[in-house]
């Protein structure tokens, strides 16, 4: 009965310090790291880097020049396609507007003289059938001089029709053809701009120069990055959160950071919580929480705070008191 009596007390003692020790762990918060979504810049285009406007570490602003290729070919190309486009255009205008001023005056003079020469042959005619009617000339002589008149009307006739088909544009499936022949020499034009424009690569958002792959002088391929920029606002922290607790957390919730260096305690926002566990990373691993079944959280400190941390660094979080 002694020993009951006195193991009651060890019991509670050592309950109370298992209690304590849980409370003390939940209290601490949960560990994690900084992380860094790396933007790599890479050209739509191969070619030579002939300049390199950026260093490793360096700071940029959004717009800023980083890499330049060599533009030589997408220049070249670009001519040509002015001048494609320039021949289409002036093709399209042609069927537009009829023939040129000049050939459609020289139709009008023929007109004008066969006009002549058709009068001239109808008075003449006049004449010849009084003669006929007098008995001067042989009938035959006034057949030979009627073809003439109907010919000379014949070659007016003629002219005036040559006359309406100068002054027209063009048939619609010829200026149809030649608008679309215009329209893909644009197209290809803007093509050869747009080439042009890949061998030039700014900044897409401010931050710093992580790394840089290649030198100026050196050949890149298409879609090889060149360097990678890491914008403040891609600076995040993953934290794994053990499962019994993670119901308490939820985005948009506010988190505090702690790090070695980093002064003050950085608030950031619950961005996404996993939707599946898994075991404590390697990386986190202590005596505390190896092997135990987590969540992975992300929070996004503000941009202002975020350049604060560094990718890699190991993170104490805890929960944002409330005021």
């Amino acid at each position: 009965m002694a020993a009951t009596t006195f193991a009651c007390p060890v019991v509670a003692l050592a309950l109370a310090l298992a209690l304590a020790g849980c409370q003390e762990h939940a209290a601490s918060g949960w560990s994690g790291y900084a992380e860094g979504e790396y933007l790599y810049i890479a050209p739509a285009l191969p070619g030579r880097i002939t300049t390199l406007a950026v260093q490793a570490g360096q700071q940029v602003d959004s717009g800023a020049p980083l890499f330049t290729l060599d533009s030589e070919p997408e220049r070249a190309q670009e001519a040509q396609a002015r001048a494609k486009l320039a021949a289409a255009q002036a093709q399209a205008s042609n069927l537009a507007s009829g023939r040129r001023p000049d050939e459609i005056a020289q139709i009008q003079a023929q007109l004008a003289q066969a006009r002549a020469a058709a009068q001239l042959a109808q008075n003449n005619l006049a004449r010849q059938r009084q003669l006929v009617a007098q008995g001067f000339i042989s009938a035959a002589t006034l057949d030979g001089l009627e073809s003439s008149a109907r010919q000379t009307q014949g070659h007016v006739s003629e002219l005036e029709a040559a006359l309406r088909v100068a002054r027209l544009p063009g048939r619609p499936a010829e200026r149809a053809a030649a608008a679309a022949q215009a329209q893909a020499a644009d197209e290809a034009l803007r093509q050869s701009d747009w080439s042009q424009r890949q061998k030039q690569q700014d900044a897409p958002a401010a931050g710093q120069v992580a790394d840089v792959f290649f030198r100026a002088g050196e050949y890149v391929g298409a879609g090889q990055p060149v360097l990678s920029l890491l914008p403040p606002s891609h600076i995040k922290a993953r934290f794994y959160v053990p499962e019994d607790q993670v119901a308490t957390l939820a985005p948009g919730d506010t988190v505090q950071l702690a790090c070695d260096g980093c002064g003050s305690p950085i608030a950031a926002r619950v961005s996404r919580i996993a939707t599946q566990a898994e075991y404590t990373p390697p990386v986190i691993y202590s005596n505390a929480q190896r092997a135990k079944l987590v969540f992975l959280v992300e929070a996004r400190p503000a941009v202002q705070d975020a350049p604060r941390l560094r990718p890699g660094q190991p993170l104490d979080v805890r929960r944002a008191e409330v005021r």
